[in-house]
């Protein structure tokens, strides 16, 4: 399991939006200075993301982004898959020696926990855990 900076930036892209509910479509720039990330990498997030049916895009003059579902509805793995495949597709080759069978045994076992804890945590939940970090950093909320 390897996390990448596609796969980092998309919860990012993700969280900013889940912020962003009911306030309509975001524009990519905006999200860009908020997270202080590349608009055209984000543009190219929001193509997968879109294919996936986890952001709405609009174009012209009221156009920008959305997510397509409440954030409590999409987790953490949903946004990290639709970017970079099924976790744990680059597990070790099923025909393993018997000598690597514990291990293969291991790594399965940590994919799938790691999948569960990615299941289990929502947009919403990275929201919340977002802004209660910024509130104690600063002392107060943004």
């Amino acid at each position: 399991m390897k996390g990448s900076a596609k796969g980092r930036y998309g919860l990012q892209l993700m969280v900013d939006l889940a912020h962003q509910v009911g306030r309509g479509p975001q524009l990519v720039e905006a999200i860009a200075t908020r997270q202080t990330l590349p608009p055209k990498f984000l543009r190219v997030l929001l193509g997968s993301l879109k294919a996936a049916g986890l952001v709405k895009v609009q174009r012209g003059p009221n156009g920008g982004c959305e997510l397509a579902r409440h954030p409590s509805h999409i987790s953490a793995l949903e946004v990290l898959e639709a970017l970079e495949g099924r976790l744990g597709s680059e597990a070790l080759p099923a025909d393993a020696t018997a000598g690597a069978r514990a291990v293969r045994e291991l790594w399965s076992r940590s994919i799938e926990a790691a999948r569960g804890v990615l299941q289990g945590a929502t947009l919403a939940d990275l929201a919340a855990r977002q802004h209660a970090l910024e509130v104690d950093s600063h002392g107060y909320s943004i």
